[in-house]
């Protein structure tokens, strides 16, 4: 009897770590309603395998080798638009738990949860796919809850010029401000996106739809890009509202 017929809930499992994903697999095995259909170490493998196997319930590490957690959500609700997707982490940073929330994800555990409260979540998403389970701190919790902040348009301007490999003296003559202006400017983009560099501010930016992105192909058309890679092509360009400019690797830090 197939588990679509036998009502058993069909898991794919996702960790680069294979004594978690064994570990992790015996417990749901363990239950007379679940059974685990496949296993992956990476966002490839995850990707691929979901496609596959059409998995009710994802349970996805959010450090996974590969693409990063949003893209490989993204990528996965795209060839099983049906699974539900239930985030594992050993960090409950609450701008990355909000960046994979927008992205639709069913559920964000913390790796100290207990077995039952595991099984429970698989369940409880996949019961009913409008209900959001999550186990992080009080303190994320409440984070959170708040409104995620924006980019002025001036801090927008200053990333955008960062984004170009600008040096602060040449954003801060560019903008006709202080180069310590600048440096705050920087410091405060960081705090708002939970960015820890120049080129992760920029990927941020864009995830959250505060900047737009765009690659120049040869023909002159333009198509959706990634900034995850630290060397990027002179060829990206980075649309900010007022026109293009061209994107290459940047300095790390304000």
């Amino acid at each position: 009897m197939s588990d679509e017929l036998s009502g058993r809930i069909r898991v794919l499992l996702v960790d680069d770590h294979t004594l978690v994903r064994e570990g992790v697999g015996q417990i749901l095995e363990a239950e007379d309603d679940l059974t685990v259909v496949g296993q992956a170490a990476n966002s490839q493998q995850a990707v691929r395998l979901a496609g596959s196997t059409r998995p009710d319930v994802v349970l996805l590490d959010v450090q996974i080798p590969g693409w990063p957690a949003p893209a490989t959500v993204t990528r996965i609700k795209e060839v099983s638009p049906r699974s539900r997707l239930v985030m594992l982490s050993m960090f409950d940073e609450p701008t990355g738990v909000r960046r994979l929330l927008e992205r639709g994800v069913n559920g964000y555990l913390l790796k100290s949860v207990t077995r039952q409260e595991l099984v429970t979540s698989i369940r409880t998403v996949h019961r009913d796919p409008r209900r959001i389970v999550l186990s992080i701190s009080q303190a994320s919790l409440t984070r959170l809850s708040e409104p995620a902040p924006g980019l002025s348009k001036r801090e927008r301007e200053v990333l955008v010029l960062a984004a170009q490999a600008y040096t602060n003296g040449q954003i801060a003559h560019q903008l006709a401000i202080a180069e310590g202006t600048v440096k705050r400017h920087l410091r405060n983009i960081f705090k708002k996106l939970g960015a820890i560099s120049r080129i992760d501010a920029v990927n941020k930016a864009v995830d959250r739809s505060l900047l737009n992105r765009l690659v120049a192909s040869p023909n002159g058309a333009t198509e959706d890009a990634s900034f995850e890679a630290l060397d990027i092509p002179p060829s990206i360009r980075l649309l900010d509202g007022a026109g293009t400019s061209s994107l290459r690797s940047s300095p790390p830090g304000p």
